[in-house]
């Protein structure tokens, strides 16, 4: 909320505003005032809709229809939180806070105005969202590592609302002034590494998926509640209490399960994919050794894990220093040419691990067509 917050002021500040493409978007003073209760109220409420643990396993355990966006969407909309939006001065509308707080892909059936867009990209966007820029520091800080800083300030100081010329366009979009440019470096650069040595580290990814086994076999049905009451009663602590039942309990049948999470016994990386592993023509090698190993060994004993690489940078627009706007990835070759993300690794039971590794070594090269 504070960095949303301080984006909103210095972007609509009128010394900062571009040009008249930007000032007709701009309400009055009095829509400004209620755009920025808007702004504050959907950046406190976006991460409204997660489940215990965060994103671990979402997509497998909400209904097929659900994601935690719509879990924040009907929280937004429950009549104790109308409430408090019909309270406020001045009274604010639940469609515009869900509008900003999830997103237009994420908003339908509502559609956002230019203005309104713009907003949304302020707490959600790929490049300058102040939740990414929030959690970056904030992770970073609890974890311990030093990947995740930048300079936020100044980042910030230098944002603006800019019409894509790059594009032959007029439409406005969250950008800022090339002498920022190197701070936007330091925040995607932040991400990259935060990415690499933290979320994606491979010992927390399969965590995730020791945790996903367990839900799977303890929730009612398998998957979470999309009822607003039992959502808001389940947290990480109530799982984190059913972990330790099932392994104080011998017998549960979850036992084993918990006992993965609750005494360290994780699987261990058997094969991570190289870049070098792609060149007999399979694209996902990981998913290929994965179903090796899992005939090999069974299925129990293997688990794959595969997030497919996607572009690291964002691309935003950039004031340079004559007046004329052009494309980020024009501009900054750091971000022209960072490496994309993604995961693909194969797991093992420690039981099986030696004889995991003795066989990756003997049959990758075969499964892989790099004889």
């Amino acid at each position: 909320m504070d960095l949303a917050s301080r984006i909103f002021d210095v972007v609509t500040a009128p010394e900062n505003l571009f040009d008249n493409s930007v000032r007709d978007i701009i309400p009055d003073e009095q829509g400004k005032i209620y755009w920025k209760s808007v702004l504050r109220m959907a950046a406190l409420c976006h991460d409204l809709g997660h489940l215990p643990f965060s994103h671990a396993a979402e997509a497998e355990l909400l209904p097929d229809d659900y994601d935690h966006e719509r879990l924040t969407k009907d929280i937004i909309y429950s009549a104790e939180m109308e409430e408090i939006w019909a309270a406020m001065t001045p009274p604010l509308r639940a469609d515009d806070i869900v509008k900003l707080a999830v997103g237009s892909k994420r908003a339908e059936p509502l559609v956002l105005s230019t203005w309104e867009t713009v907003l949304a990209e302020i707490i959600v966007g790929d490049a300058f969202g102040a939740d990414r820029m929030d959690y970056l520091l904030r992770d970073a800080y609890h974890a311990g590592v030093q990947y995740g800083t930048y300079d936020q300030h100044r980042l910030i100081t230098t944002l603006r609302i800019l019409p894509k010329q790059y594009e032959q366009s007029d439409e406005p979009a969250l950008g800022l002034e090339a002498g920022g440019l190197e701070s936007s470096e330091g925040l995607m650069l932040a991400r990259h590494f935060m990415y690499k040595q933290v979320y994606l580290h491979h010992i927390r990814r399969v965590y995730d998926i020791h945790l996903k086994d367990f839900l799977v076999k303890w929730l009612r049905k398998g998957k979470f509640s999309t009822s607003l009451k039992i959502h808001l009663k389940m947290s990480d602590v109530e799982v984190l209490a059913a972990i330790r039942t099932a392994y104080e309990k011998p017998k549960s049948p979850n036992h084993q399960l918990a006992r993965r999470i609750q005494c360290r016994e994780h699987f261990r990386r058997v094969y991570e994919a190289a870049s070098a592993d792609r060149a007999g023509g399979i694209l996902i090698p990981g998913k290929v050794i994965g179903a090796a190993a899992e005939e090999k060994f069974g299925k129990e004993l293997i688990r794959y894990d595969h997030i497919p690489a996607k572009a690291a940078a964002p691309i935003f627009p950039v004031l340079q220093y004559d007046g004329t706007i052009v494309s980020s990835l024009q501009r900054s070759q750091v971000l022209a040419n960072m490496p994309p993300i993604g995961v693909d690794t194969v797991y093992c039971d420690k039981s099986v691990y030696d004889d995991a590794i003795q066989w990756r070594k003997a049959n990758k090269d075969n499964l892989l067509n790099l004889q």
